[in-house]
């Protein structure tokens, strides 16, 4: 079963507002063997409205429609509805008369236009509103030949999520055939979005079953693995068939089999061997110590380390000789690896990691060009120390500085 989410309302055109709602009922729906297929989002116009409705109708068996229930000339999702499925549209005494109470027992007066919040479609079912004034409805139609399911659910989100839990759920496991999705997401540190898929693909393609997404970010690539099946044990024996042969091909490059991030893999490391970590960065600022410390109880293995921008820091806080620095300048090798032996020594952990670099945009040289990174870490016997020339703007320099920092950070333990 396949489903399209319509999202109402010009607002969600600007910058200004964003649609939400739509990743919630996409959680409800893949827990129910329901793929999102479609999101679409339309703005307060007739035609476009019906358009949406239209092709959703086409394409997809379960139709979520989200705001444009309200009481105003703009709210038109009902009538955009009732003209894509050509059924009618009829006003509800009922629904009236709970929209009058609710205004008295607030001590409102309710405009006139008000109900047209209690106009129900054809063949729907009203789904009560407790925390609003606009109920939902619920439509088990045919369109065509094919069966639809359709629901029409308020737009704020306070409404809509209890909504669609209370009464919404329900119906959908009633009238839907059981289906179950398992997923997996994998990681892997440093490698183009484009040589992991040349590696992976020959091997993916053999899971027909199993939708394979490949996302790029800073530093790393994201596998994303999804399966249908009509048992959630069948469903997850594919996905996980897929996972480890994919493991297997890039072997060290994956850092994470279950969608954890790099610096909870490092921490988990740190603590398995009874490890322990100190940082001294330069061009970082303090970005990988900010990534360790977000985890909670990163304090185990994590000591802490210092912020060593300026030289006279440097030899301060993590014991880097000023002869070293006069000799090879604050961004090299050898900066680097004092860096690194320094922090650990100072804060008397088991590893030390230093990072020194040109983040840019200024600072750079033909020598040592923007982007130039060196990155030490040190276990007291050596001390590893890789140089990076990374593009991009000064936050991408830094993020990258960082994740390979961390990465390298995981390897020595590994």
């Amino acid at each position: 079963m396949n489903a399209e989410i319509i999202a109402i309302g010009s607002e969600l055109l600007t910058p200004w507002r964003q649609d939400t709602n739509s990743l919630f009922v996409t959680e409800r729906l893949n827990k129910l063997g329901v793929n999102v297929i479609f999101k679409t989002i339309v703005g307060d116009r007739p035609k476009h409205l019906v358009d949406a409705v239209r092709n959703a109708l086409g394409r997809t068996d379960v139709i979520v429609v989200m705001g444009g229930l309200g009481p105003t000339e703009d709210d038109l999702t009902r009538e955009a509805v009732a003209e894509a499925l050509k059924i009618t549209i009829k006003r509800n005494p009922e629904l009236i008369a709970q929209l009058y109470t609710r205004a008295a027992q607030r001590r409102m007066t309710m405009p006139r236009n008000n109900e047209k919040q209690a106009d129900v479609l054809e063949g729907a079912t009203v789904l009560e509103n407790p925390k609003g004034s606009a109920p939902g409805q619920w439509l088990d139609t045919v369109y065509g030949t094919h069966r639809k399911l359709v629901m029409l659910l308020p737009g704020p989100p306070s409404e809509l999520k209890p909504m669609f839990d209370a009464q919404c759920v329900p119906r959908l496991k009633d009238a839907l055939p059981p289906r179950f999705i398992a997923t997996r997401v994998l990681k892997a540190a440093l490698i183009a979005e484009s040589q992991a898929d040349a590696r992976i693909a020959p091997i993916y393609g053999q899971f027909t079953d199993v939708d394979t997404t490949i996302l790029a970010h800073l530093g790393d690539i994201q596998v994303n693995l999804l399966c249908t099946k009509p048992t959630m044990e069948l469903a997850q024996a594919r996905v996980d068939a897929l996972a480890n042969r994919l493991e297997e091909e890039l072997d060290d490059l994956v850092y994470s089999s279950h969608g954890e991030r790099l610096e909870q893999i490092v921490l988990f490391y740190l603590e398995m061997k009874g490890a322990t970590l100190s940082v001294a960065e330069s061009c970082t600022g303090g970005l990988i110590s900010q990534r360790l410390t977000s985890i909670s109880g990163s304090s185990r293995s994590f000591f802490g380390g210092a912020v060593v921008y300026s030289n006279e820091l440097k030899s301060e806080f993590a014991n880097v000789p000023p002869s070293v620095l006069e000799r090879h300048g604050a961004v090299s090798k050898e900066t680097a690896e004092a860096l690194a032996e320094g922090i650990r020594e100072r804060c008397d952990t088991t590893l030390g990691v230093g990072v020194t670099g040109i983040a840019g945009p200024t600072g750079g040289t033909e020598e040592k060009p923007v982007g130039l990174v060196y990155i030490g870490v040190s276990d007291g016997k050596k001390t590893d120390v890789v140089e990076r020339r990374f593009t991009g703007d000064r936050g991408r320099i830094r993020s990258y500085a960082a994740q390979t920092a961390l990465d390298l950070v995981r390897r020595k333990l590994m």
